[in-house]
Formats: structure tokens, sequence, C-alpha cells
């Protein structure tokens, strides 16, 4: 089954939905919308994904415990007032959750499995109340738990992948029901394992869930709704001239979000790649602003589009003077592989290689792995800056310009890279907002 006419996926997230009046905002957003035959995914209302996740904290006090939880649920019951919509649409998942809590206190003890079923309440309640919204305001619309409609994954949990079939499953369900005339509202974030239980898709996972529907129904566009005018060319926090981009590649978009930037999910522009599928990123504070469109190619050459940080980065230092830059190279990335890391920068002498990584993946097994290879020392509490974009070694001279702007503060390793699309540099995290604010006037000034 086909849906008839043009269709958009429009994703909001957290920050979107934080309060009554944000989904208020939300609704309008999605009213003016309507000819598009909107498909909605929506996050947990803002801040409740963070205080599911504390109930676990097994070193908290069944009061402390509690306290969290209560929170929640007045949370979701202010937001319902004053929305004048029917509390009974979540009591259900109230009543679930309570026992849930109620084990996790009994237990003191909290598995993987537990962890994704704990933290897919907040989506499950807030689609909920979106819908029942917009039926309130004339809408058409109905709650779909991800899963019940087609989101199966593997059992992978706290970061599914999805299983082949959930495309072909995803375009029967939705089809049927966009073509009543309804709006669906579905879950962000969270989908089923085959043999039936709750799996998330990795924290930011609502935006990869909008990915898949829209590669499942080949939408006409993604629509990532956030709290910012896009892509812009540094984190606004930090620079305060920070400029929306009108158009990015997808490589480019994807490199963002590998190097630290918040407003994609890393793993969301991959269906939109395979379908060919423009992602656009929007403001549900500034809903008129056309944002940044992610294409398949730009027709920029050799350009920065932004400087971007990720912080709780360990660089480890690798030496063995019997070994040629090239042997220690390949056997420095074979122990990488072997210990299930791919993503990471490495630069090289001719007897020493500096490796780049996240903190998460700095364990014993790698160390000691590594140390079978040549003497090994790690620098924890790095920040990897990166400078990103398309063909920039072809920018004249940007060694001598990234040196020169950056003078004073001290670079811990600038590792080489093999896209051709982002210069990283490493350093301490008490200079890492100097290091973009500079990197920054120099590229955009």
């Amino acid at each position: 089954m086909e849906v008839k006419g043009i269709m958009i996926v429009m994703k909001f997230g957290g920050t979107s939905v934080g309060d009554f009046e944000r989904i208020k905002n939300v609704a309008s957003i999605i009213k003016s919308n309507l000819n598009e035959n909107p498909v909605i995914v929506v996050s947990a209302l803002g801040g409740v994904t963070d205080n599911l996740i504390s109930i676990a904290n097994l070193s908290l006090t069944e009061d402390e415990v509690r306290a969290i939880f209560n929170k929640i649920i007045e949370k979701h019951h202010t937001t319902i007032e004053k929305l004048n919509i029917d509390e009974k649409i979540i009591q259900e998942d109230i009543n679930r959750l309570n026992e849930l809590v109620n084990k996790i206190i009994t237990v003191k003890k909290t598995t993987s499995q537990d962890m994704d079923l704990l933290m897919s309440f907040g989506e499950r309640m807030s689609s909920k109340i979106l819908a029942s919204y917009l039926s309130a305001i004339g809408i058409k619309a109905l709650p779909y738990n991800a899963y019940d409609i087609g989101m199966i994954t593997n059992s992978n949990f706290g970061n599914a992948d999805i299983l082949p079939y959930t495309y072909q499953k995803l375009k029967k369900n939705l089809s049927s029901v966009i073509n009543k005339g309804v709006v669906p509202v579905i879950t962000g974030f969270i989908g089923k394992s085959k043999d039936g239980s709750i799996t998330t898709l990795g924290r930011g996972g609502s935006d990869y869930t909008a990915s898949i529907i829209g590669a499942a129904m080949g939408a006409s566009e993604i629509q990532i709704w956030t709290d910012v005018d896009g892509i812009l060319t540094a984190d606004p926090k930090i620079v305060k001239t920070a400029k929306s981009i009108d158009v990015v590649s997808y490589e480019e978009a994807s490199e963002l979000a590998l190097s630290g930037a918040k407003v994609l999910h890393p793993k969301t522009i991959l269906p939109a790649i395979e379908k060919n599928i423009p992602v656009r990123i929007l403001n549900t504070f500034n809903p008129s602003h056309k944002g940044t469109l992610v294409l398949n190619r730009t027709a920029e050459k050799s350009r920065v589009v932004s400087i971007t940080y990720k912080k709780h980065i360990v660089v480890i230092s690798l030496s063995n003077r019997s070994m040629l830059k090239n042997e220690l190279l390949k056997a420095a990335s074979g122990v990488l592989s072997s210990n299930g890391i791919f993503e990471y920068s490495i630069s090289a002498s001719e007897s020493s290689v500096s490796i780049t990584i996240d903190e998460k993946e700095h364990t014993p097994a790698l160390i000691s792995d590594l140390k079978k290879i040549g003497n090994v020392e790690s620098s924890i509490n790095g920040v990897k800056v990166s400078i990103v974009g398309n063909d920039i070694s072809f920018i004249p001279k940007i060694s001598d310009l990234i040196s020169s702007s950056l003078k004073g503060i001290k670079i811990e390793i600038m590792p080489s890279s093999e896209s051709n699309i982002n210069h990283s540099i490493v350093v301490t995290e008490r200079q890492a907002n100097s290091a973009v604010k500079r990197l920054h006037t120099a590229f955009f000034s």
C-alpha cells in the first residue's frame, strides 16, 4: 500500500515538548503542515529520560527513588491538566512504571533489559499526551508505540539495531493509518526484539527512529525539530556569533555528529542516505526560520562548515623503536578493531603513534593488548576540537591558519584524518572553549 500524495516525517525532541506551552507550539506547527501528511515522532518530555535513568541508581535510598518517581508523574499530570485532556490516557503506563520501580527497589539490581524498559516510559507517555491534545484541537491523531507498527530490533539492549523487515512492516502499517486521514504520533527511541522485550536505539535515538520511518515510507523530507536554527558554525553557548548553515551534505552532517555536534544523532543520516531523502533541521522556538537542509551533496568546493568539539577524549601514546611507522600503525589499528573500536583518530611519527578515542572505550583490555606492541601512556580528559567541512585540505595554508589562531594554546595532539572533511586537534578541557572561539574567528570572521 502506498501513501496518497506527499508525506513528511516530523520529529520533536525533548526541548520541543518540554512542557504544556511547548506542546501547544508543536501542535500549531503540525497543524500548519497537515497538507503534507505528517508522521510525528516524539521524544520524552524534557528531562524525563534523565530522571528515569536516575531511578536505577542503586546508591539512592528508597525514599530518594520514590521522590524521583513522583517528580516524573507530577510533571506529566501537570502537563495534562494544563492541556485540559484526560489524565487516564497515561494511567496504565504509570501503573507499569510503578511496578518496575518496586522491582528495582526490592531486587536492588538493574539489568540492561530492565534499563531499556525503564527508559521507554517517557516516550510511551509523551506520545499519548501529544496525540490526545492534537485530537482535542480538532486534528485526527492517534498514538503508536513504534514496536506495535513494525520497529523490530535485535537484542542489543541500550543500542539496538533494527531488523531488515522493519522497513516493510512500517510501510504497510503506516500507509494504512495515513490514508485514513490520521496523524500518527509515534514513540521515538524504542523498539522491541523478536522475543517481545522492549529495546532502545541509544540516547538521542528518536532522530534515528524518524530517519528509519522516513526511509520506510519514502518520505519527501525528514524534519528534525530541535532548539536551534539548524546546524550552526559553532556551539552558540560558546560562540555567540555562530550562524546557521543553509545546506550541508550527508557526509558533512555525519562527520559533525561523530565529532560531537548535538544537533543530530550519529546514526540519523544512514537510512536517509540509502533512500536519498533530504533531512531538514528546524527550530521549534523559531519555526519561521528555514533551518539547515542536509542533502546528498552540495555545490560547494573546499569549505569549512563548522567548528565542533567532543569532550572526554583519551590520548594514548604507543611507542616501539624497533618497528617502522607503517608496521606500528597497522598493529595499533588491528588492536583497536579487535577491541570493537572503529571511531578513532591516529597520527604517527617514525617510532610512535598517538591515538584518540572516547573515554568509554579506554578499557583495561585495550591497554593490555596495546602493551603487547610497545610502551603505552594515556592522557585522559582531553577535548577534541574539529574543523569540519568539504575538501578542507585544499584550503590554502590551513595548517598555518590553525597554528596562528591557536598561538598560546597547548595542542596535545593533531591527529591525521583520512576523510578530508575533518581536521582535528586535542587540547585540555580548560582551553577548549578558547580554541573553539579562536578557530571560529579564523574561519568565519
